[in-house]
């Protein structure tokens, strides 16, 4: 069985994941509502988004860590910072938390619980996209944690994610996590399912290089 503790930390992530995701899907509809202008549609989820995260990770880091992301999750786990058993269930935790808030984010606004995306997001060049805005997005976050600055962490994580929303083609996923969840919603935000496979295969690589480049430059940390 589960000890208190981990059941704690499982609940953090699942309930961090939920209110990004809601964030990220609930600020997206309202953009597509408010604008009919995709370059204010996108800044308008960009700032509530980074805004979320900045909330989410000062709540509940020192509860779990505050991953919400399965690529933050396996770069800790090969870091040692977690059991495989935690990691699992970290990942599950996060995978059924991002559902729960794509759900919500379509029941505020009056839309179907669930509905299969159709945005198709497919190429080269966003699945290279998806991979730097992931080793990006982990070298901030362990780049930080690693040398001591862990009270900025979340600041530099919305930071990131904001500027991250416009400097790559595929708008940052970056998550795992967020692009099962985003095939949920036939949204703004959504991505058709034919495009999750590629994505996480590209988050998967951008997780390795991260890895690898992180212990190069933090090697005794």
């Amino acid at each position: 069985m589960m000890d208190r503790d981990l059941v704690r930390r499982l609940a953090a992530e699942f309930t961090g994941t939920a209110f990004l995701l809601a964030g990220v899907v609930g600020s997206g509809i309202m953009a597509q509502r408010l604008s009919s202008d995709p370059g204010l549609q996108l800044l308008q989820n960009a700032l509530a988004t980074a805004a979320v995260l900045v909330a989410i990770i000062l709540a509940l880091g020192p509860v779990s860590g505050a991953h919400l992301n399965p690529a933050v999750t396996l770069a800790d786990w090969a870091f040692g910072g977690l059991s495989a058993r935690e990691a699992a269930g970290y990942v599950a935790s996060q995978v059924a938390g991002g559902i729960a808030g794509v759900v919500a984010a379509n029941l505020m606004f009056d839309l179907p619980a669930v509905e299969i995306a159709t945005t198709s997001r497919s190429g080269a060049h966003l699945w290279g996209a998806e991979a730097v805005a992931t080793l990006g997005l982990l070298l901030v976050i362990f780049g930080i944690v690693r040398s001591g600055r862990s009270d900025v962490v979340a600041f530099a994580v919305g930071g990131y994610i904001a500027a991250a929303y416009y400097f790559t083609s595929s708008t940052s996923f970056a998550n795992p996590a967020v692009t099962v969840a985003r095939m949920l919603s036939d949204t703004f935000t959504g991505i058709a399912p034919a495009s999750v496979l590629p994505f996480l295969a590209a988050q998967l690589a951008g997780t390795l290089a991260a890895i690898g480049l992180i212990r190069l430059l933090y090697p005794t940390m």
